[in-house]
């Protein structure tokens, strides 16, 4: 459904809704082209001016303090206006729809919005209803996609790692509700890597969850054993209640990442972690900031995917080029 939506008829991005049905072709194109814009951030002038005159608006009707912010800085970095639209105060809370504030954000002459809401589908629904002119991202749609998370998490591997096809990756936690997780397994598979593993009680996994293309293991030890990568995901504390886990206390010694499970990984495996992270949760404080942690060069690498596939879109509604 996304990929006619996303994509024009000369395979530029129109959208960038989610990583599914993207060709491996366009995943590295948006990793060379974070690429380019890497060394923007040791400038002393952190600006290129590509995007001078246009407005980007960050439409969040969800907390996210990470992302947003993230966002925002890819976009001031490419000289863009930057709006960010505080929702708890705007006229959807007063009755207006969604489509009306979109029609009006349309006529202050809004180049991209930039869309993240607790409904799954939400982004598709502003792409298909934004004017022809207006370019779409998703920052995070329900428990559905976060596709620049997973597009960073890429980045992070490849500057790691080098090639994909030798990787065993392994992903603990929380992959019922994880649109995280979601994106990156499709990433990772359409990237050739040798091998995508869930590690997760049965009850945070969906069902069938093979179809997507993974092993399943339900023993972190057995799980990580030989992994290249090793990417907890946050465990949303509401899961928490007893009816999908007993204990957070629970969680963390069954499935909490340590230097000791750790140990039957590859030597040189490393550890990510979308963040924000629960610390004695998801992973011990020496796990999380140890050796093998690349979750900081995460969050950087976070700002140029993002200019990368404003940058993009942009160029796919203007007819430029990103160079």
């Amino acid at each position: 459904m996304s990929t006619g939506l996303q994509v024009d008829s000369a395979g530029r991005l129109r959208h960038f809704l989610d990583v599914a049905g993207l060709k491996r072709q366009q995943l590295v194109e948006i990793m060379d082209t974070a690429e380019s814009f890497s060394e923007v951030a040791d400038r002393s002038i952190k600006k290129v001016p590509l995007l001078r005159g246009k407005t980007v608006v960050n439409l969040f009707f969800e907390a996210s303090t990470r992302t947003r912010t993230t966002f925002e800085l890819a976009a001031k970095r490419l000289s863009a206006d930057i709006l960010n639209l505080d929702v708890s105060t705007s006229a959807t809370t007063k009755g207006e729809s969604l489509l009306d504030t979109l029609r009006n954000l349309e006529a202050m002459h809004a180049d991209m919005f930039v869309v993240r809401h607790a409904e799954s589908g939400a982004a598709h629904f502003v792409a298909r209803h934004a004017a022809p002119h207006v370019g779409v991202i998703n920052a995070g749609d329900g428990c559905h996609a976060h596709p620049t998370q997973a597009m960073l998490d890429m980045f992070t591997i490849r500057r790691v790692k080098g090639e994909f096809t030798p990787l065993t990756v392994a992903i603990v936690g929380d992959i019922l509700h994880s649109r995280v997780a979601r994106s990156q397994i499709h990433a990772l598979n359409t990237l050739g890597v040798r091998a995508v593993r869930v590690i997760a009680p049965q009850t945070l996994l969906p069902p069938q969850i093979e179809q997507l293309g993974v092993e399943v293991h339900h023993d972190i030890h057995e799980g990580v054993r030989d992994a290249d990568v090793i990417i907890t995901l946050r465990l949303q504390r509401e899961r928490m209640d007893g009816r999908l886990l007993p204990s957070k206390h629970e969680y963390f010694q069954l499935y909490g990442l340590t230097e000791t499970n750790l140990a039957t990984a590859k030597a040189d495996a490393i550890v990510m972690h979308p963040g924000p992270i629960n610390r004695g949760v998801e992973l011990d404080s020496g796990t999380a900031d140890g050796p093998r942690s690349v979750i900081l060069q995460q969050v950087t690498h976070g700002i140029a995917i993002r200019m990368a596939v404003i940058s993009m879109v942009m160029a796919a509604h203007t007819g430029e080029t990103t160079e």
